[in-house]
């Protein structure tokens, strides 16, 4: 056999070892790769409705148990946000009336109604009648829950300030722990101290809308870098990012009105629904809500980057823990989205309905120092507790949140 020959039966053999080194790694890898897809690994059996978590039963308490809310129940719960376990703000946009769910009747040949398992009435919308002492009672605005799901703190005093309270937060950066909350409805923002018993600072001029350093058009979300400098989604009639100082002084806005559903210029918003930030790179990641679309920009506006979150996606909520994941809830699919920050995504959970567990209509995330994870759903007018499960993994679960100061 002369050289020439060598060669290629050589490289064939090669060919034919690399070839057989993959599938035996394929075959080697087989049981981990199946046991990695799922929240809990090597569990037998079931599925992940709730991904790595379990839902807790029979929390927050229902507010039909206080004295004299017989027949008045959660309204629409647009805003939570977890201070620790035993600390955890539930906003809500009034009170609406205790419904059972009506027993399912048949109609005809092909009518049922209501579809077993998927809600029967949405608590919250812009098309849903609202009359006030009728369809909605403006009591318990915001309240303060225990890990046991007992309202421990009222803030009634605080009732007729708002108007449509949209987002409630603690600067996880701030040591004197102040509560803001966005208000849609009354134009502004409010900074509360932490026992709510001083209204400390009002941002933007409330009741009157405008696109300025002093007004805005219903405000949706708030997020900070750990100087304090601070971010606002503005919002539903503005298509702006609004950024702050410390204090709250105004220093800059970016964002141009766009053409819905398909805007793909880069600064064009259609309701700007959410925004987080990463506190390494500064990356302000800006939920571009009615073009289904997560826009991201340096901290100054210039354009970065963006993903889709799919045809027929409508996130409400985004959320960045001290993990640098990015989480989306999604109305349509009722799903938890989640996303690398370049925008690649990595996993999913959730099914929509109005049983325990069940999520529509997410509108704010949030996770306590334990890792439990929290979501306010507008449509199904509640707050649901989510206890990491046994054994679960911890690439599924939604970060815990930076505590730059406490």
């Amino acid at each position: 056999m002369n050289r020439k020959s060598v060669k290629p039966i050589a490289a064939i053999g090669l060919i034919a070892l690399l070839l057989l080194g993959i599938k035996l790694r394929r075959v080697e890898g087989k049981g981990k790769s199946e046991t990695d897809v799922a929240a809990v690994p090597g569990e037998k059996g079931g599925q992940d409705v709730y991904g790595p978590y379990e839902v807790v039963a029979n929390w927050p308490k229902p507010l039909e148990k206080l004295p004299g809310h017989e027949k008045w129940t959660w309204g629409t719960v647009s805003g939570v946000f977890a201070e620790s376990p035993e600390r955890v703000f539930i906003l809500e946009q009034g009170e609406v009336p205790a419904m059972k769910r009506p027993e399912t009747k048949v109609y005809g040949p092909s009518l049922e109604f209501p579809v077993p398992g998927l809600p029967f009435r949405r608590i919250g919308g812009e098309h849903v009648r609202d009359e006030l002492g009728v369809d909605r009672r403006w009591e318990h605005c915001l309240v303060i829950v225990n890990s046991s799901g007992d309202i421990v703190e009222s803030w009634t005093r605080w009732d007729s300030l708002f108007k449509h309270p949209h987002a409630v937060y603690i600067n996880p950066y701030d040591p004197e722990k102040n509560v803001w909350v966005v208000d849609d409805g009354k134009q502004a923002i409010f900074k509360f101290t932490h026992d709510g018993k001083e209204l400390l600072q009002t941002i933007g001029t409330p009741d009157v809308a405008g696109e300025d350093d002093k007004h805005f058009g219903r405000p949706t979300y708030l997020a900070w870098l750990p100087d304090g400098t601070m971010f606002l989604s503005d919002g539903y009639d503005n298509t702006r990012v609004v950024k702050f100082d410390k204090n709250g002084k105004y220093l800059m806005a970016w964002g141009q009105k766009g053409n819905p559903p398909n805007e793909t210029r880069p600064g064009y918003f259609n309701s700007v629904h959410g925004i987080v930030v990463d506190p390494v790179t500064r990356r302000v990641y800006v939920n571009d809500r009615a073009n289904r679309r997560t826009q991201v920009f340096d901290e100054n506006g210039k354009f970065l980057n963006e993903w889709s979150f799919g045809p027929i996606s409508s996130v409400y909520s985004t959320y960045m823990g001290a993990d640098h994941y990015f989480w989306a809830g999604d109305a349509v699919t009722g799903k938890m989205l989640k996303y690398d920050l370049e925008g690649h995504f990595l996993y999913s959970w959730g099914s929509m309905g109005d049983w325990p567990g069940a999520i529509w209509g997410v509108h704010q995330i949030s996770v306590d120092q334990e890792g439990n994870l929290y979501v306010a759903e507008v449509s199904n007018g509640r707050a649901e507790k989510f206890r990491p499960r046994k054994g679960a993994n911890p690439d599924y679960l939604v970060g815990k949140p930076p505590h730059g100061a406490w």
